[in-house]
Order: structure tokens, then sequence, then C-alpha cells
């Protein structure tokens, strides 16, 4: 017979192991620190220069940053930093290597299934990763309590109340706050009821902090992150009790009240990774995401899952536009939810499985053009990198055969530049959407 104590017990005996895995993997501190890379990926798979090129142009001018030589070999190995500067200083022909950037806000994409094991994490990973070598600014928002993402991210010591819960629960006391002060008297004249919070959640001091102090810094200088931890894991139960408490407060918006409250200019691209599940956090992802990435892995059940995935979605979101309607600032969201894109992804691809093909075409056949063209590959370098929670473009190629390696990272590369062109026109579209209506409403002050 076991009990919970039993299995506290198990607990303490995996976190033993936890830990020394993370010193096998991470720095001597235990921290997980970034790697420098050669002048090769810089010149050919960062910056898309020819090798020669490359380095006629760092011999042309001392001032460029020069990297490092490591004791072992000749090539330069150069910093995230040092890229960036190399990325901002070089113009081969004249051609600026900065990445476009429509004004207006940071563009927020959620990769969401309710399928476990469906690569959601493997794919906000790789993307955000990816995303940072291509010159971006990252923010990512861990929603899943088993907190893959931050894990991965090498932070490890979070306390729930700087997750996604703490966002939520400052939002329900700010919100309530609002609504108490504002004009509440119906039509018939009869004011409608304050709602008053618990000190139990008050007292936390939730709604004093500022947006800054949800959001960490991670072994990537560009990439920041809004963790999660298994603690989380009763957001759903504790956003339960909040909507008994103030049936009014739309909870569904409350990420993207939060990240309305950013600086516009201070990240360019958000990744939110989603839980396993259809509830107050997905929810809060979806509705503030402008595009939706939904992976999938190559199998039947994979399809089966996917399927109902997106149909209990519309339901849920349909839901909400009717109870909620007009109850949002139409300026900042509005109901029904609209996305600029959704597409799906399969993941796990093995190109030479008979089944993983023949499930690739029926997705095909059901999703268009909606299905991206280039699956994730199932390599032995992509379940290492799993197993060492890394992401391929962290993982040295020195630690085993180049063409292995490449491989693997020309997978994410053609998966990542898909995404990037489909989510590029997305954000010009809103960012012109944005101008237009500004210059109305200039027009009517006029």
């Amino acid at each position: 017979m076991l009990t919970h104590s039993d299995l506290r017990e198990l607990q303490t005996k995996s976190l033993k192991m936890q830990g020394w895995i993370r010193q096998q993997t991470f720095s001597p501190e235990n921290e997980k620190t970034l790697r420098r890379f050669s002048s090769w990926e810089v010149s050919e798979l960062i910056l898309g220069m020819n090798q020669s090129t490359f380095r006629g142009k760092m011999a042309a001018d001392p001032t460029l940053p020069a990297g490092k030589v490591e004791p072992d070999g000749r090539q330069r190995w150069f910093s995230l930093e040092e890229i960036n500067t190399l990325r901002r200083r070089l113009k081969p022909r004249g051609k600026s290597l900065m990445p476009p950037r429509p004004g207006g806000r940071a563009f927020r994409t959620a990769i969401a299934n309710f399928k476990g094991g469906a690569g959601k994490s493997t794919v906000a990973l790789h993307f955000a990763h990816a995303a940072a070598l291509d010159g971006y600014r990252v923010l990512c928002v861990d929603f899943d309590p088993q907190a893959t993402l931050s894990h991965s991210m090498g932070l490890n010591d979070v306390s729930e109340e700087h997750t996604v819960w703490g966002i939520m629960a400052r939002d329900l006391v700010r919100e309530t706050e609002a609504q108490n002060a504002a004009p509440r008297g119906a039509a018939s004249g009869t004011a409608l009821p304050q709602r008053s919070i618990p000190g139990s959640i008050t007292d936390l001091g939730l709604q004093d902090l500022r947006v800054s102090d949800f959001i960490q810094p991670t072994n990537w200088p560009t990439i920041d992150l809004i963790p999660s931890c298994a603690n989380a894991a009763f957001v759903e139960f504790a956003s339960a009790q909040y909507r008994h408490l103030n049936p009014e407060w739309s909870f569904f918006a409350a990420m993207s009240r939060f990240l309305d409250q950013l600086p516009d200019d201070q990240w360019d691209l958000i990744f939110f990774d989603c839980p396993p599940a259809i509830g107050y956090q997905s929810m809060n992802a979806v509705f503030a995401a402008d595009m939706l990435y939904i992976p999938s892995g190559p199998g039947y059940w994979e399809y089966d899952s996917t399927t109902s995935f997106i149909g209990q979605l519309s339901e849920a979101l349909e839901d909400l536009a009717h109870g909620f309607e007009g109850t949002l600032s139409a300026d900042k969201a509005a109901l029904p939810k609209v996305f600029q894109d959704v597409r799906f992804l399969l993941t796990r691809y093995e190109p030479g499985n008979d089944l993983h093909r023949a499930m690739f075409e029926a997705f095909g056949k059901v999703f268009g053009d909606k299905l991206a063209t280039h699956p994730v590959e199932m390599t032995r370098a992509v379940e290492q990198s799993g197993r060492f929670l890394s992401s391929i473009y962290e993982m040295d190629y020195r630690d085993m055969t180049r063409e292995t390696w490449r491989r693997a990272r020309a997978s994410f590369d053609q998966a990542y530049d898909e995404f990037s062109v489909t989510m590029l026109p997305c954000w010009q579209a809103m960012n012109d959407k944005t101008l237009s209506a500004d210059k109305v409403s200039e027009g009517a002050q006029a």
C-alpha cells in the first residue's frame, strides 16, 4: 500500500537525479551557459555568407569582434553578442543582415495541442533559438506546469507567484478594482454588486508587482522567459475559484492585458508553450496569440487527437464570444477571437516510414496549405538534444558527426524558415492595420 508519503519519497529521489543530470549538462556551477559558435556556423548557417567572404570582411576591419580561438584548433568561435554586432555592422553588397521587423508590438505565436508528446515544448524551444540566431529579440511564456521549456532554458528555481498564475491573480485583483470603481448602474437603475477579493489573494501583493517582475533572463542574451514550475499546476483550480469570486472577470484575456503593458519595441517575437489541455492557461495563450501553431506526431492517434483539439478549442472560443460579448476594450482585444493564421506542423517524422508518409499525405488532404511542408524529422541528434534539455542549436557539432548534427539542424531550420515566411506578412498586415487606425483617430481628433 502506498500513500502520499511514498510519492513524496519517490519525488525526492528523482530530484536528486535531476540535479546530477544538470551537473552533467550545464556548467560546474549548475547554471546553463550558451556555447560559442564557430566561424563556419556564423558565416554560412547564421549570416548566410560564403566563408571566404566572411574571412575577407573580418581581415579588412580589425575593429570587428574577432571571436576566440580555442586551444584545440585554428577556427574562431563567437559569442551571440559578437554575432549580433557582426550582423549590425556587416553589409555584404550593401545589404543589411538585420531581420525584417515591421513596426508595432511583438508578434505572438501560441504552440498548442492537448496531445501530450506532440512536440510543443521542442518546437517552442527550437523556434525561440532559431529566431535569436536570426537576430530577433524573443520572449517566451511557459504556460505548462511541467515546465519543460523553463528547465530547458536553465530556470529551475521558480516560485509560483512569478508564473502565469501570478499574472492571472494580479489581473483578477486589478480588473475587479477597476470594475468596482467604474459606474455600475444597470439600465433598470439597480446598481450591480461590488466584488470582494479575499485577503488570501490580495495579501500576496501580486497586484503591486511590475510587469518586469515576472520576466526572467535566460542563458541566451536576447531571449527572456516568463517561467513555469510544478507548483503552478494548481492554476486551473485557482482560476475556477477566481471566476466564482468575480464572474464578470474576463479571465481568458489576463495574459493579453499583461502583454499589452510591455513596451512595443522591447521584443520582436513572443512564443507561448501551452499545456496539453484546454484550460484556463491554454485559453489565455490562444487568446493572446496572433498565430496558432499546432504540432502533431505522424500517427493516426495523434491525428485523431489533433482533430478533437481544434474542435474543442473552437467550441471554447465560441462560448467565450457569446458569454463575454461587449465586455472587452475594442482597441486592445475583441470577440470573437481572430487569428492571423493557423498552421499544423508534423513532428517526430521519419521520411523512410511508410505510415508517416501516409499520415503526412492525409494531413495535407485535410488541412491543405495550412500544413507546414517541412515536418520536423526525428533523428539521433534530436533525441539526444531532448535527453540533455538542449536544442540542436545549443549542441556542439563536434560532439557527434557533423553530418548527423547538420541534418538535425536543417530540419529545424526549414521548419523555422517556413514559420518566418508565414509570420512576416501577418505581422506586416497587423502593423498596417494599426497605422490606419491611428490615422483615422488623428483625423477624428483634428
